[in-house]
């Protein structure tokens, strides 16, 4: 295998894994990051892995990333098809090999487009996550019987390696995208708060009544509550409320 080879290099891997979940930005760069380091890894001397990664998440949008614009060409004809290697191990949560698509009859159309690609080989290896988060790792070759015997054992255990990293990246998302919502919350609460002040003021009614009169705006403009409260506070000309401690 390559220099970065799952063998004699898995602390080093490891290590560069950790320290890409601590510098990136976002579960998608770190996907695309994974996604160049895996093919680096499970590729040879003039033997050229592809690889791609589908991260599904509940209730979120498939996260995809690939080590190539030909490895995002790949994974995109098994999406056009809405089935294929990758989806079917992230989903069963089983390794999927394809010896030689010129021989294989499972997704025929997939199969029949992949080829005229050059792909003759697949392996697609599940990531182990925790709850309902699913991925997987898709490799393709343009040779047959590339991922045969000990480079199959050798991805699925750079995927056993890697699948802490992708945990530790899914965890640190989830706790991001948290803080963002419940800081969007809180904005629009305050918001809603300040323009219920202004109302209570304007018509010296009590906060209870000023509350009915934001709720029949909204109702009347068809515009969500935050709205209208918005445009209550930015009508002052002070600019909008802000809240005004951290988390």
């Amino acid at each position: 295998m390559a220099s970065e080879s799952t063998g004699n290099n898995g602390t080093s891997i490891s290590q560069h894994l950790h320290e890409m979940v601590l510098n990136s930005s976002d579960v998608e760069e770190f996907l695309h990051e994974l996604a160049r380091v895996s093919a680096r890894s499970l590729s040879e001397p003039g033997d050229a892995v592809l690889c791609g990664i589908t991260l599904l998440r509940h209730k979120k949008a498939a996260t995809v990333a690939s080590s190539s614009p030909e490895a995002q060409a790949m994974d995109e004809i098994q999406y056009a098809y809405g089935d294929g290697p990758c989806m079917t191990a992230s989903r069963d949560q089983e390794t999927v090999h394809i010896r030689d698509l010129a021989d294989h009859d499972r997704w025929p159309k997939y199969s029949d487009t992949v080829l005229g690609h050059g792909v003759r080989s697949i392996l697609a290896v599940p990531f182990r996550l925790d709850g309902d988060t699913r991925a997987a790792l898709n490799l393709y070759s343009h040779r047959p019987g590339r991922f045969e015997g000990k480079v199959l054992e050798l991805a699925e255990d750079f995927v056993s390696q890697t699948s802490l990293a992708l945990r530790l990246a899914v965890r640190f998302a989830h706790f991001s995208e948290t803080a963002a919502n419940l800081k969007a919350t809180l904005e629009s609460r305050t918001a809603i708060d300040v323009a219920i002040g202004i109302i209570m003021a304007q018509n010296r009614c009590s906060q209870e009544e000023a509350f009915q009169l934001l709720k029949a705006a909204s109702s009347a403009r068809n515009v969500k509550l935050h709205g209208v409260a918005a445009a209550i506070v930015d009508s002052l000309g002070h600019g909008p409320a802000r809240t005004h401690f951290e988390l």
